[in-house]
């Protein structure tokens, strides 16, 4: 007797991590049934993916506004949204996702990072996937596992293409030299903020969100090789540590597949003897003052991650722009997070309201 394949709306299909959901959705077609396809305004591959996969209702946010990624993450047909949106576009899709009951498979962090107070009371065990490559190991790894027998959550970072300069050496960086990532092919947003490490201050905040560990208890440990995803460390002196190849459909696929595993339909072997040596150092936040910024922000709480959030999504569009030079970003967000007056989070509404101030104090200082 076959299984009735799993119905999937997939937010930011045109993207990234969407393109490679649909890569796997069309080799799953019997388990895997994709309902609906949003994207922001590439609008002929959103038609080519719809065509692909036999798909009868998209959205192309830039002409059809917000509220339709939320009518998507609300379809009584779906069982698992996708949320492959860039920034915080995709905080009300993720929030109007759970809140309808269907399960999330969650791949923008600043949903959590803007909205943690407001979503994980509203997600049951399981409701709620990490799709990112880090929180998909913390998972994995905490399975079966009791979280108060855990000492620390270790995520782990490349170092990003500057990894090992000083600030000094960071002035005159092109644009092109930030999004040479050397282990991951991602979108541009991200890399910048690889580039910088915001990108590990937000997967911190997420953590402490996720998996309901203080930020004290949450490390960041610099890894070049990327092929240990994270690590959990438990009190009788274990680490469970997951590995795996740099490709992204592989914690795509295990949330779509959960809590089963499908095999690969592309290479995800790792050849442990070609790999050779484990390297692991500190960040250097002192360099990279995004990522002390952004666990200043976390420990902070309430509205700060917001402000946090909406300033680095404007100080990152304005530097892929060449409007201001790399270390700009981290001044912008500095700026942002000392004039603000934080708040607890009571609401969507105010997020929304905090986040549109904020991008207008973060415009001004351009």
């Amino acid at each position: 007797m076959s299984e009735t394949p799993l119905k999937v709306v997939i937010l930011g299909s045109t993207g990234s991590i969407g393109c490679q959901a649909v890569e796997i959705c069309a080799q799953y077609p019997d388990r895997l049934e994709v309902v609906a396809l949003a994207a922001h305004s590439s609008k002929k591959l959103l038609a080519a993916q719809a065509a692909e996969l036999g798909v009868a209702r998209t959205v192309l946010s830039q002409v059809d506004g917000p509220g339709a990624l939320v009518e998507l993450a609300e379809l009584p047909e779906a069982d698992l949204v996708l949320n492959a949106l860039v920034g915080a576009a995709g905080v009300e899709a993720s929030y109007a996702t759970l809140k309808a009951g269907k399960t999330l498979a969650l791949a923008n962090k600043e949903s959590m990072v803007v909205a943690g107070d407001l979503l994980m009371p509203l997600a049951r065990p399981g409701q709620l996937l990490p799709v990112d490559s880090e929180h998909a190991a913390l998972f994995q790894c905490l399975l079966g596992e009791d979280t108060s027998e855990v000492t620390n959550l270790w995520i782990t970072a490349s170092g990003g293409p500057f990894r090992g300069r000083k600030r000094n050496d960071l002035l005159a960086v092109t644009r092109a030299e930030a999004l040479a990532h050397p282990n991951w092919s991602m979108g541009a947003k991200i890399s910048i903020d690889s580039a910088t490490l915001m990108n590990k201050g937000l997967e911190v905040i997420e953590a402490h969100h996720l998996f309901a560990l203080p930020y004290s208890r949450i490390k960041v440990v610099q890894h070049p090789q990327s092929c240990i995803h994270s690590l959990v460390e438990y009190v009788d002196g274990s680490f469970k540590a997951h590995l795996g190849v740099t490709d992204m459909r592989i914690p795509i696929q295990y949330a779509l597949s959960y809590p089963r595993r499908w095999p690969a339909a592309f290479d995800a072997s790792l050849d442990l003897c070609e790999l050779g040596s484990l390297d692991f150092s500190r960040p250097d936040t002192e360099t990279f003052g995004c990522l002390r910024l952004a666990m200043e922000a976390g420990e902070a709480g309430g509205t700060l991650p917001c402000v946090l959030n909406a300033a680095n999504e404007v100080a990152v569009a304005a530097f892929l722009n060449s409007q201001i030079g790399f270390l700009d970003i981290e001044r912008i967000v500095e700026t942002c997070l000392a004039g603000h007056c934080r708040e607890d989070v009571v609401s969507i509404e105010q997020l929304l309201a905090v986040d549109a101030e904020t991008r207008a104090k973060a415009t001004e200082l351009l």
